[in-house]
């Protein structure tokens, strides 16, 4: 699903990381990004876990705690750094612990950990500096995982959203590319990602790892989630209803429902050393 601009459309920053007013916009509406976010597959939550040597789990950019609240049932002990205030309360309010920072200036404290996790959030995180204070926070053997999902309705509803949003946001650079990326460049980022831990010489060799599960939604699901989404966040109320207006109708025009093929990509690698 394409990452929508500021209204102010402007060029983006060579890194998303550095696109901070997006990266910090999620909160607008957290109870509404709690509810219509997906969790992670079951599977993923325990390959990592048992993959590790312990329990004890950082993780960066926790947003409201969905992926923490999965941690914490199969009897991990979570620690959140989230840069939003509004974000870290709901996830506090749901019984997550939360620091508010950026993980880049979180300050550990002498604090270790078994694994370190980054759920959907990773690439607003300085690639390289996060490796490096995520293996220096790591245990020996400690896991890094960084995972997320890739977000590609089929074309019936990816295409009517893209031609909603060249209306609504004709300038932005965004609009050249296609309504559905393929799996495959997704798989790109996340080598990338596996590319940059090996870079930091702190990790055995990184492994990539692939979920891929289904998920209906009716209308009013794939609506209720698709406003806490990139830019969209920042967008006019008007512009948001075209949008809105528009893939509701094309969801409508299927039956008012629709299968989403989910495909949840990670990166995982363990700290070496002993001590």
């Amino acid at each position: 699903m394409p990452t929508l601009p500021r209204e102010q459309p402007e060029p983006p920053p060579a890194q998303p990381h550095g696109a901070r007013r997006m990266a910090e916009s999620f909160g607008v509406d957290a109870r509404r990004y709690d509810r219509a976010r997906p969790g992670y597959p079951d599977e993923l939550v325990t390959r990592i876990v048992t993959g590790s040597p312990g329990t004890d789990v950082l993780d960066v950019g926790c947003g409201t705690g969905i992926a923490a609240r999965q941690f914490q049932a199969v009897g991990c002990a979570v620690l959140g750094v989230e840069p939003d205030a509004r974000m870290a309360d709901f996830a506090r309010a749901r019984g997550s612990q939360v620091e508010v920072a950026t993980f880049e200036a979180w300050q550990p404290a002498g604090r270790t950990f078994d694994a370190v996790i980054a759920a959907q959030s990773w690439h607003w995180v300085d690639p390289l500096a996060g490796a490096v204070k995520a293996a220096r926070v790591l245990r020996p053997r400690g896991r890094l995982a960084i995972f997320g999902h890739a977000y590609e309705p089929p074309a019936e509803v990816a295409e009517p959203f893209a031609a909603a949003f060249r209306r609504v946001a004709p300038d932005s650079p965004l609009n050249s590319g296609p309504a559905r990326r393929p799996v495959d460049l997704y798989r790109a980022a996340y080598a990338k990602i596996a590319d940059t831990i090996r870079e930091t010489g702190r990790f055995e060799d990184p492994e990539q790892w692939r979920c891929d599960w289904e998920r209906s939604y009716t209308r009013d699901q794939w609506l209720e989630l698709l406003p806490t989404t990139g830019g969209l966040t920042q967008l006019r109320p008007d512009q948001l209803a075209e949008v809105l207006d528009a893939v509701g109708g094309a969801i409508d025009s299927l039956g008012g429902r629709f299968t989403m093929h989910y495909t949840t990509l990670a990166a995982t690698a363990v700290r070496v050393g002993a001590s």
